[in-house]
C-alpha cells in the first residue's frame, strides 16, 4: 500500500501530456504530408546545427575555458563524434547520459515537463558524391539528460578505479617501451625520448602523478608514430596535454593542476574546421589510450568474476 504522503500528482500530469500529444498527433495525420516542406524543414534543422557547432569550435580559438568545456565533456562521451561533443558542450555542457524520449520511456524513466532537448547529428543513409566518393547523410536527433527525468539523483559519489590497474592499463597499451630513470632533469617527473622510442619514469611517484605524467607522454608517443597526412597535430605537445587532461578526467586522477588559461599561439588564426581537425586528432589519440584502459579493467573485472564464482563453489561443496 502506498504511504499516505506519497504524491500522484505526476500520475494525472503524465495522462494529461499523454492526452495532448495524442491530439496532437491526430491532428498531424490528418493533415496531408508535404514532402518539400519536410525536406526543407530538415535541412534547416541541420544547418543550424551546423552552424553551432562551427560557431562554438571557432570560439575556441580565443577561449581556453571553452576548450576545457569541450574536453571534459568528450572525456564524458567517448564515443561521441567531435561534432556532437561540441553540440553538447553549447547546449548542456554538465550532460552525463543522453538518451531520446523512447529510449527513457524503456527504461521506465519519463523526461519532465517543460526540458528542452539536446540536438546532435545521427549518421543516416549513404550517397554518392559527384566525384565518386561516398558521403553520408546526417539527420538531427533530439535526445535529453538523465538529469531531465524522474531518475532519482545518485546518492553515491562517481565511481572510482584502482590504481594500481589504471597504471597497468597505460603501460599495455603502451607504443613504446617504459624504464625506471634516476637520472631526469629537474622537475620533469615523467618524459618520452623519441629517439629512443622509451618513456623514462622518475622513481617512487604517486599514482595521480604517474598517471598524468605517463598519458601526456603516452600521447607524444601515439602522436610521433600517426599518420599526420589523416592526424595533423597543430601543437603536438599541447595536444598531449589535451588528452592527459581527458584522461585524468574520465577516471578521476585529479584535474586541479591543468590550466588552459593561454592557448597554442597558432589557435588565434586558426578557423573553425581547422579547430575541428586538431579535436579529432586528439580524440583519436585519446580513444587508442582510453580503449587499452578499458580493456585492462574489463579483463580484471571478468577475472574477479571468475575468482567469485570459484570461491562460492567451493564454499558450497
Amino acid at each position: 500500500m502506498a504511504n499516505l504522503t506519497d504524491s500522484f500528482d505526476d500520475i494525472f500530469a503524465e495522462a494529461r501530456a499523454e492526452k495532448a500529444a495524442a491530439a496532437k498527433n491526430r491532428e498531424y495525420q490528418n493533415e496531408p504530408f508535404d514532402k518539400e516542406r519536410w525536406a526543407e524543414q530538415k535541412q534547416n534543422e541541420r544547418e543550424a546545427l551546423y552552424a553551432m557547432l562551427e560557431q562554438y569550435a571557432e570560439s575556441i580559438d580565443g577561449s581556453g575555458e571553452n576548450l576545457q568545456t569541450y574536453l571534459t565533456v568528450q572525456s564524458r562521451f567517448d564515443r561521441y563524434s567531435v561534432g556532437n561533443s561540441l553540440l553538447i558542450a553549447a547546449q548542456m555542457p554538465k550532460a552525463t547520459r543522453l538518451a531520446d524520449y523512447t529510449t527513457w520511456q524503456a527504461a521506465n524513466l519519463y523526461v519532465r515537463k517543460g526540458e528542452s532537448s539536446i540536438a546532435i547529428l545521427e549518421p543516416g543513409a549513404e550517397y554518392e558524391r559527384a566525384d565518386g566518393s561516398i558521403g553520408v547523410n546526417y539527420n538531427v536527433k533530439k535526445v535529453f539528460d538523465i538529469s531531465q527525468t524522474n531518475a532519482p539523483k545518485p546518492a553515491a559519489p562517481a565511481a572510482s578505479y584502482d590504481e594500481r590497474l589504471l597504471l597497468k592499463g597505460l603501460i599495455k597499451g603502451a607504443p613504446c617501451t617504459m624504464q625506471i630513470s634516476d637520472d631526469l632533469p629537474e622537475g620533469i617527473n615523467v618524459q618520452y625520448l623519441p629517439e629512443e622510442q622509451q618513456i623514462h619514469l622518475r622513481r617512487g611517484l604517486p599514482a595521480a602523478v604517474i598517471f598524468r605524467g605517463l598519458a601526456q607522454e603516452l600521447a607524444r608517443a601515439h602522436l610521433a608514430n600517426m599518420d599526420k597526412t589523416k592526424f595533423p597535430a597543430v601543437n603536438p605537445a599541447f595536444s598531449a596535454y589535451c588528452v592527459s587532461y581527458m584522461l585524468c578526467c574520465r577516471y578521476g586522477m585529479g584535474i586541479e593542476s591543468f590550466s588552459f588559461a593561454r592557448l597554442p599561439e597558432q589557435y588565434a588564426d586558426m578557423e573553425g574546421k581547422d579547430i575541428r581537425q586538431d579535436l579529432s586528432t586528439m580524440r583519436e589519440v585519446f580513444g587508442e589510450i582510453n580503449t587499452a584502459i578499458s580493456r585492462e579493467i574489463a579483463e580484471q573485472t571478468k577475472a574477479n568474476a571468475r575468482g567469485q564464482a570459484w570461491r562460492n563453489d567451493g564454499e558450497a561443496r
